[in-house]
């Protein structure tokens, strides 16, 4: 029996020795995501006014995809990466208000490399979900610091979430996510890894480093928008600011990698997640960001793995994000997580330039049920409308009349892609507002913490959010009694809550007393002290869009405990007394799920 026993030990240690070698051997991999770059941003795209030769030595290193396709907007390319599949399979319908949230059921790439023996780590923007078991923690990934809403109003010493807690952090943004990256590289250098960099910039408020809006302030700007008199020259000097800060960033992410001499067996993957955000050079193309023509659609897309990718290699054929998921799993050699099927096809054989019968193939693009087609000859526009992409790269001169063949085909291709990505008509929002019906999930005992922004949440009565773009907002001019806002949860556990509310309010209107109620639970408390901090107008490099909000340091308010029971139901948020003008600005409420008491 003893002889049986250490045989099998020595076994199973020989079996684990050998999944361990193979995990060791395997290729790390680090995504690099731009956040509103358009294609024409960059020097290896032709741009002469750019400065990103780190960027650039990505695609003179390793692949550059010529015709790579995302999404119009944010949320929908993430979710395209992460799982492979066209985003409105997923759920993800939006960029806010809970519409971004990548459902439950879709399995991601960061879940297919943990389950490969990956350490893996997200620093940046997520944009897929805020709430666990939304949250990137729960979506394979083991270590986060950074935003999960679209769009961040700080950055310059950001607030930020790390691994579900608030922090104040020091320095730039893109700095700072990028330091933070370096460490989880350097504390996992001798594993496998799976490193997520989605930067937030260019992505407004135009806030860049001195350092770099001092270089391009001044700067001439000759190539310019396909529609000249749209663009707005000073943003187009910052973008690039901003886009040289993330090169530098970019810089040190490979200077790391040499460092640990880890060259040779990283694959590293740039792209941006849609078409630029202001009017400015993309070589003629037609449309930016929220278009599904060319220029909202297309981006940079280079891989770089020395030694196994040919430096310098230019791929023509038509490829997108759906591909990315199948192509890095081939690349590195593991099996996906999940058995829903792919609409994205393994790229290796187009990356590593081996002779192969390649079949055209189609590619769609939507927002807001816009959807458009494209092919490796022709794009089919969201009117009807078909361009020869060969002939007429900035969709000029339609040719439905000389290709109508081609246009039939194409139009039914949309209507049986429209019918079967959108079988049921647009989802409803909750009634009076623009928030999406799925409730917020709350107390899962391994992830107790549960934030509430404002984003998320319905104004009522007079309230509102304090910008348009909802994304990093708060509530503001709650002034009656009639005023309160509302967050549709889904409780997962029955239990005590403890309830802090960030808020700010002028000192003379402090004391307000207000409740927060969940079915027949309460919980009362006054809003003092008086909080009110200045807005943070000395960020900007440039004043901000309409309909981004100025942010302002919050303060954390314990406003008691509560108890809620297992269901869906409100969480609301109103006052009950109040003795000044205003009862308070709020950002977030954040419920956290007590210990048992067993």
């Amino acid at each position: 029996m003893r002889l049986l026993a250490s045989v099998a030990y020595a076994l199973l240690f020989v079996f684990a020795s050998a999944l361990t070698c193979q995990a060791e051997s395997r290729p790390n991999v680090v995504v690099l995501l731009a956040d509103d770059a358009g294609w024409g941003d960059y020097g290896h795209s032709g741009n002469r006014q750019a400065s990103t030769p780190n960027i650039d030595s990505i695609a003179n290193a390793g692949v550059s995809l010529e015709r790579f396709f995302v999404c119009p907007v944010c949320s929908p390319t993430r979710a395209e990466f992460l799982t492979g599949r066209y985003h409105p399979r997923g759920g993800v319908r939006g960029v806010s208000t809970n519409q971004e949230r990548l459902d439950l059921g879709e399995r991601t790439v960061a879940e297919a490399f943990k389950a490969a023996g990956y350490a893996t780590g997200i620093f940046g923007k997520w944009h897929n979900g805020s709430q666990w078991p939304y949250h990137p923690l729960a979506r394979g990934f083991d270590e986060y610091l950074g935003h999960s809403s679209g769009h961040w109003g700080e950055y310059f010493d950001a607030p930020l979430e790390e691994n579900g807690r608030m922090i104040r952090t020091h320095g730039y943004i893109a700095d700072v996510c990028t330091d933070r990256a370096l460490r989880f590289i350097d504390k996992n250098k001798d594993r496998p890894f799976f490193c997520y960099i989605p930067f937030t910039t260019p992505h407004s408020p135009w806030s860049a480093p001195e350092k770099e809006w001092r270089q391009f302030k001044d700067k001439p700007i000759v190539q310019r928008g396909t529609e000249p008199g749209r663009e707005r020259v000073e943003e187009t000097r910052c973008v690039l600011a901003m886009l040289e800060n993330q090169d530098t960033n970019v810089g040190r992410v490979l200077a790391k990698l040499d460092e640990l001499d880890l060259r040779e067996n990283t694959i590293v993957l740039y792209f941006s997640d849609n078409g630029p955000n202001t009017m400015r050079w993309t070589d003629g193309m037609k449309g930016i960001k929220g278009s599904t023509d060319e220029g909202g659609v297309r981006s940079v897309c280079y891989l770089r793995w020395p030694g196994h990718l040919p430096a310098g290699h230019t791929v023509k054929q038509i490829a997108g994000a759906i591909d990315l998921l199948p192509t890095l799993t081939a690349l590195a050699g593991i099996p996906r997580v999940g058995g829903k099927p792919l609409d994205g096809r393994d790229l290796t054989p187009l990356l590593l330039n081996r002779e192969t019968d390649w079949p055209d193939r189609t590619i769609f693009s939507t927002w807001v049920r816009r959807v458009s087609v494209r092919t490796q000859r022709y794009r089919l526009d969201d009117q009807g409308r078909l361009f020869d992409m060969v002939e007429d790269p900035g969709q000029t001169k339609p040719v439905n009349d000389r290709e109508p063949e081609t246009a039939s085909r194409l139009a039914e291709a949309v209507k049986n892609w429209r019918q079967e990505m959108y079988p049921q008509p647009g989802r409803p929002m909750l009634p009076g507002t623009d928030v999406d019906p799925r409730p917020i999930p709350v107390g899962y005992r391994e992830f107790p913490i549960t934030m509430l922004p404002a984003q998320d949440g319905a104004p009522r009565g007079g309230v509102k959010r304090s910008s348009a773009a909802p994304n990093c907002s708060y509530f503001v001019n709650w002034t009656t009694k009639d005023g309160a806002m509302v967050w549709l949860l889904d409780v997962h556990t029955t239990g005590r809550y403890e309830v802090v509310v960030d808020y700010t309010c002028p000192i003379t209107d402090a004391g307000s007393m207000v409740e927060l109620s969940f079915h027949d639970s309460r919980l009362t408390g006054r809003i003092a002290p008086g909080w009110d901090p200045p807005l943070n107008t000395n960020q900007d490099t440039l004043p901000r869009p309409h309909g981004e909000s100025q942010m302002k340091e919050f303060h954390s308010l314990r406003l008691g405990e509560i108890d809620l029971e297992q269901g869906t139901g409100p969480l609301t948020l109103r006052a009950l007394e109040i003795p000044g003008k205003t009862v308070m600005d709020v950002r977030r409420v954040t419920l956290t799920l007590m210990p048992s008491r067993q």
